[in-house]
């Protein structure tokens, strides 16, 4: 025993091991374990990503455990997963990939989108891989990945383009959505592809229309024909309420106002930019000669079930005209109080207040707030033949039967004026003038409004208290707009959550207490948001609805606008009399799941002064 070899005896080995000190592991090798023992937790991509949220202080390991048994194992579902959840906002995980992964991080609200960078990435690729480019030069191209965190997507794309591949991150909705828009059977883009080698002296924009017919084929059109034809059909379909085309730098930027934003569709040449907006004055009985000077007239547009009417206006710009136009349907059904945003407690309101014999009813809001469309719905909640109604607007947006409507002609001398005036003298027990835009005007309608007639008309405020501010700066007395104002609604359309795609979600305290409530109060309450649908675009909205503040002339407020006390303390009165405000009643259609806080937030001003 005594000459056994200590090496041949593994029990003595061990213990003088034993007593040896034990080195402890440093810092870096202690987080390189932890990882480890991490990643060996979770399956598949879903670590890399968990480990980034961790390491950036988003998420915990309780939570990423939690949240990774209830999905599927990629990276891309855990972070629907935790965004769907309420359990961390999409632009801190973005942030947090982009400075793990040193990229860049990029908003396609800044992108400048050519068919040139469209052409960078063909169709099937750019679907297949969920990418979209950026920007591009001889020897790279920048691509939005919708998973920056699978290296094998820059591989197989530096193969098909021959390109050195540069992933940015952004969001995935904005990627979807450019995708769909310029990739996924879009006509306008098509139509580049057939175009682009086409000649200058192509592209005439003369061939004259009274109307533009788009049942006609368009096999014989001109280029320049099909494609401002095509741009209408698309508006159309994309539910647009006004069409832009404005001449930039390098191009010509086209963009549809859809439920209130702007979205581009794929820009055209700059050597397209003279005849198309050549054919769009052609089509709108402008003066092709004249560039110095605005210009507004009006298109038809005669669809294969409806026939439009295009509002048009033309404004000099540094590198063009700019034109805009504002699509109009007269075959629009005039919806009820209801459809048009109006609460249960505002319609009752409403109601009596449209019933008053005399008196002014005023609604305020910018332009495209839906204010003349409230205002049809209330004439025809009146309208029957022991009531006699006319208007004098411009444009006459609908056409309503029992109803005289005339509309402004200034080229013969047809202002507000002078039609308010005419109107006195036809007995009329109600009267519509689509705005109130000088002194003459106010003081004629106020004159009808003191002398029996009940009078509605649209004023541009911020709210509705600020109505009677806005008509004593115009110049009428205080005492005026005390006597003869009713009622001022002020009004806002939001987008309305996608009905396809509604999903109940948990709101950031945060956002709750911008809007003005306690968060604590709505611990456990439901709320919806869109997820995105091919409904809504990608988007989460879906059409849009209006939210109102319905002010309400009393003896003490009259009191205090003859003092020309301020808005702010009218405003501080009303609500402490019961006005709901704008804010107020966005956030019951949000409680209602009609819309959401965000949207909200975006449209409507603090109540707090």
């Amino acid at each position: 025993m005594a000459g056994t070899d200590r090496k041949d005896n593994p029990k003595i080995g061990e213990r003088e091991r034993a007593k040896k000190p034990v080195r402890k592991p440093t810092e870096e090798e202690k987080a390189f374990f932890d990882k480890r023992t991490l990643a060996k937790k979770y399956k598949s991509s879903t670590p890399t990503l968990g480990l980034i949220l961790e390491e950036a202080g988003l998420i915990n390991e309780e939570m990423i455990s939690d949240v990774v048994r209830n999905s599927d194992e990629s990276a891309q579902s855990l972070k629907r997963s935790l965004i769907s959840q309420g359990l961390v906002r999409e632009s801190d995980i973005l942030d947090a990939l982009a400075q793990e992964m040193g990229m860049e991080k990029i908003s396609f609200q800044d992108l400048r989108v050519t068919p040139e960078l469209v052409q960078q990435i063909d169709s099937k690729t750019a679907q297949k891989y969920q990418v979209f480019p950026v920007r591009y030069d001889d020897e790279s191209i920048h691509v939005a990945l919708s998973d920056p965190l699978n290296i094998q997507t820059t591989d197989d794309l530096e193969k098909i383009l021959g390109k050195k591949v540069i992933g940015v991150v952004a969001s995935d909705e904005d990627i979807q959505k450019a995708i769909k828009r310029y990739y996924e059977g879009n006509e306008v883009a098509e139509l580049y592809e057939g175009f682009t080698d086409q000649a200058d002296q192509e592209m005439s924009p003369y061939k004259d229309y009274e109307e533009v017919d788009l049942n006609v084929s368009e096999a014989e059109q001109p280029p320049v024909v099909k494609f401002v034809d095509l741009i209408f059909k698309q508006a159309v379909h994309d539910r647009a309420s006004d069409i832009h085309v404005e001449p930039a730098r390098h191009g010509v930027v086209i963009r549809f106002r859809v439920d209130g934003m702007l979205h581009e569709v794929p820009s055209p040449p700059k050597r397209w930019q003279n005849a198309i907006i050549s054919r769009l004055k052609v089509l709108a009985g402008l003066d092709l000669a004249e560039k110095r000077v605005p210009q507004d007239g009006r298109i038809k547009l005669n669809m294969p079930d409806k026939k439009l009417d295009l509002r048009v206006s033309s404004l000099p710009a540094i590198y063009g005209e700019s034109i805009v136009m504002r699509i109009l349907d007269q075959t629009t059904v005039i919806m009820g109080l209801e459809d048009v945003g109006f609460l249960p407690d505002n319609i009752k309101i409403f109601r009596e207040l449209i019933k008053t014999p005399n008196g002014i009813i005023l609604m305020t809001g910018p332009t495209g707030s839906g204010k003349t469309t409230t205002l049809y719905s209330a004439l025809s909640t009146i309208n029957n033949p022991e009531t006699k109604i006319i208007t004098i607007e411009n444009p006459v947006e609908y056409q309503i039967e029992g109803i005289n409507q005339m509309q402004v002609n200034e080229d013969i001398g047809l202002d507000f004026t002078k039609g308010l005036r005419s109107m006195l003298r036809q007995s009329p027990d109600v009267i519509l003038v689509g705005e109130i835009r000088d002194l003459e005007t106010a003081e004629i309608g106020i004159r009808a409004a003191l002398t029996g007639h009940l009078v509605f008309s649209t004023l541009h405020t911020n709210d509705a208290a600020s109505a009677t501010i806005r008509l004593m700066d115009m110049g009428i007395k205080p005492f005026l707009v005390a006597s003869s104002i009713q009622a001022v609604i002020a009004q806002r359309l939001i987008r309305r959550t996608c009905t396809h795609c509604k999903k109940p979600y948990t709101p950031h305290p945060e956002e709750i207490l911008e809007i003005g409530y306690n968060p604590e109060k709505y611990r456990d309450r439901e709320f919806f948001q869109g997820s995105g649908c091919d409904r809504c675009n990608g988007t989460g909205y879906r059409g849009r609805t209006a939210i109102h503040e319905i002010f309400i002339m009393d003896s003490a407020t009259r009191q205090m606008v003859i003092r020309a006390e301020s808005a702010t303390k009218i405003k501080a009165y009303a609500v402490g009399k019961g006005m709901q405000t704008l804010r107020m009643d966005g956030w019951q259609k949000v409680l209602l799941g009609i819309t959401t806080i965000p949207e909200v937030l975006r449209i409507t001003q603090s109540d707090i002064e």
